[in-house]
């Protein structure tokens, strides 16, 4: 018996005519992955480039071959059978190429799916996430004692963010929100979620006559703020550990109560903004700086993908929710206590943080480095979060939020929000 394979050259062809001497039974035909098959006219097969044909007879000739396209076919010796061991990409046989390229495609999945799975998701512990991170010190060595995000003038944005000192950014934005309250001589000020302390001995120092007390879910933070309030020789600071939504102060104890970035990790919004004013004097100011989620209309609805984005946000840094500004601003309206209320969005002059905080990062890292793998990896979820966040407060997800109000000796009807311009 005669065996030849013919190797397919460039084109396609559907017909190949065998010629069978008398006696020889019809050809045993196929083309390399089953797409050939047999007629009384011969061969009948569909082709493309690298197929091999094989025809076996006692005695036949390939006659006629149908083409399409102007291509050509080569007829002759059999084609070599290549051996997939045999060929080899950068000193490595194609079957080890391809394990190591699946082990790396699966790899990278792996990563992908690791980073985009939250890993804090809000279960009332939001103090045990800030003593671990005030233990770690990591936080404080990159972002000072302030937690919370900076202050960049127009004229910083236009030069560069890169080119501000990324702590004392942090230092413009609590003058440039105390100024923007409008709160003149206090006597007793309370920070709601102090952090380890930074803004309450600023505005001790601003304010050496007055009495700040800051509070915090952490006893971590409580314990740094203490000590460095001691160091350095600020007397007329307290910290204590206490919950802002059920607070152990009376009525009417401060004369300004001052809220940053504490109302994204409280379970009740509404609950968070009447405690304050709770425990605001008539006649006193109160002012909040918070993340917020850009509100949700009818005409503006949330879609799937924003959602989505603001889950993972949620529930990698321990918030159980965030609001709109324009939320915060009707929560105000109904205590029916609270008048010049003021809403702002100060997105433009802080959205430069999220990446200031990376870069530092980068140009120092070495305290991460020498903590070692547990630590590079924490660190590494927190680079795609403030990479993630700068993102949703770029493509207007997300605003930050800035409220203000002054607590009324009465009730009061028909107050109005004023909307003002991010500066």
């Amino acid at each position: 018996m005669l065996a030849s394979n013919y190797k397919i050259a460039p084109g396609k062809f559907t017909g190949i005519q065998s010629r069978r001497n008398a006696g020889c039974s019809p050809p045993n035909a196929h083309v390399a992955g089953g797409r050939g098959f047999l007629s009384s006219r011969g061969i009948q097969a569909t082709a493309v480039v690298g197929d091999t044909f094989h025809a076996e007879c006692v005695t036949s000739t390939i006659e006629t071959m149908t083409y399409h396209d102007n291509c050509m076919a080569e007829i002759g010796e059999a084609a070599p059978v290549v051996n997939n061991n045999d060929v080899q990409v950068g000193g490595l046989s194609l079957p080890t190429l391809s394990l190591i390229l699946g082990g790396l495609v699966l790899g990278g999945y792996a990563v992908k799916k690791t980073f985009d799975t939250p890993s804090r998701t809000y279960d009332q512990n939001v103090g045990d996430e800030y003593d671990s991170w005030t233990e770690d010190g990591i936080l404080e060595y990159y972002w000072g004692e302030h937690i919370h995000l900076g202050y960049y003038t127009k004229a910083e944005r236009e030069a560069g963010y890169k080119k501000r000192d990324f702590i004392e950014a942090k230092y413009t934005f609590i003058d440039k929100m105390l100024e923007w309250s409008g709160c003149k001589d206090p006597k007793t000020i309370l920070d709601v979620g102090c952090g380890i302390g930074g803004t309450s001995r600023h505005l001790a120092k601003y304010f050496p006559n007055a009495q700040i007390t800051g509070i915090t879910l952490s006893r971590n933070q409580v314990k740094r703020g203490t000590e460095l309030a001691k160091e350095r020789n600020i007397n007329n600071v307290e910290f204590k550990v206490m919950d802002a939504l059920a607070m152990d102060y009376p009525d009417n104890s401060f004369d300004f109560v001052w809220a940053c970035e504490s109302g994204e990790h409280m379970p009740d919004k509404k609950a968070y903004v009447e405690e304050m004013m709770r425990v605001l004097k008539p006649g006193g100011t109160l002012a909040i700086a918070t993340w917020c989620q850009r509100d949700e209309t009818e005409d503006n609805p949330l879609s799937e993908e924003d959602k989505d984005r603001l889950q993972f946000l949620y529930d990698e840094w321990a918030h159980p929710y965030f609001v709109s500004k324009e939320e915060y601003g009707r929560i105000c309206q109904s205590t029916g206590q609270l008048d010049d209320i003021v809403i702002s969005d100060w997105t433009a002059p802080t959205i430069d943080s999220w990446r200031h905080s990376i870069w530092v990062g980068v140009w120092d890292p070495w305290i991460v480095i020498f903590k070692g793998p547990l630590a590079w990896y924490k660190v590494m979820r927190e680079i795609v979060t403030l990479e993630r966040m700068h993102r949703a407060f770029f493509d207007g997800l997300m605003e930050y939020g800035m409220i203000k109000a002054v607590k009324t000796e009465s009730k009061i009807d028909n107050t109005v929000v004023k909307v003002e311009k991010e500066p």
